[in-house]
């Protein structure tokens, strides 16, 4: 099981966001540090997987939901078109280890993304 994080603490409503997709097993919301016009981070409720590896192998219905409410999220606040980026470690820059999808759209240049 993981630690509990902020992540953890927003699953919970501890930590109040502004939800703009929620299922009974995901929930997205703004990133508080964006890196590109449009960052939203699409998360599992559950708290039980630290990175993408992981919740694919004990849930990849899970992990397809993910991807489908990222896309759902690019139509509404993009153009449609978006980069999804799950960073799965300490060293490519993950801070926060409960699973979670970066969902990128906007002008973006092909470039290295560094934060969590």
């Amino acid at each position: 099981m993981a630690a509990e994080t902020v992540f953890g603490k927003i699953v919970s409503g501890e930590i109040p966001v502004e939800i703009l997709a929620e299922t009974d097993r995901v929930i997205a919301f703004p990133d508080m540090n964006p890196q590109a016009p449009v960052h939203i981070l699409v998360i599992p409720k559950s708290t039980a997987y630290d990175n993408v590896a992981e919740l694919a192998a004990a849930e990849p219905d899970t992990l397809a939901e993910i991807v489908s409410v990222a896309q759902q999220l690019a139509a509404e606040h993009a153009n449609g078109e978006f980069r999804l980026i799950f960073n799965s470690g300490a060293t490519v820059g993950q801070t926060v280890f409960h699973v979670h999808a970066h969902v990128l759209a906007g002008d973006l240049e092909e470039r290295s993304l560094v934060g969590s």
